[in-house]
């Protein structure tokens, strides 16, 4: 599946780990634009660098976001999730107007996904083309 290359390298361990994951707004209210998810796509990233993690795609509809996620063995997915949805929700609120449910954004559930069987450039285009054009 993966050519050496691939791999990543820590200090104790060789990975290759992928998740996709998918956040939907709170009572699926379609809030999130075009520029929204841009923006948001920025924020994923920095928070993913934090975890030393990469986020390579990142795409979504008005009440939905999927992202695609490699990952070091040293960061649980519930923590970078965690981080994720709230650094976005905060800095989404913080620049833009966005009709949310009580200030919140994000539905506090989430769905996540190993990506180890499946060809992650098949995953990547699923990611790549959740908005239809308009």
């Amino acid at each position: 599946m993966s050519h050496q290359t691939d791999y990543r390298r820590g200090r104790h361990c060789v990975f290759n780990l992928h998740v996709h994951l998918v956040f939907v707004t709170k009572y699926r209210r379609g809030v999130l634009s075009h520029e929204h998810i841009r923006f948001l796509t920025g924020v994923f990233a920095d928070v993913c660098a934090r975890f030393d993690a990469h986020l390579l795609e990142c795409d979504g509809e008005d009440d939905y976001v999927h992202l695609l996620v490699t990952y070091p063995p040293k960061v649980a997915v519930s923590t970078l999730v965690n981080s994720l949805k709230g650094a976005s929700a905060r800095q989404l609120r913080n620049r833009y107007t966005v009709r949310t449910h009580r200030n919140h954004l994000w539905s506090p559930s989430y769905f996540a996904a190993s990506c180890g069987g499946a060809p992650l450039d098949r995953i990547r285009g699923y990611v790549e083309n959740q908005r239809t054009p308009r």
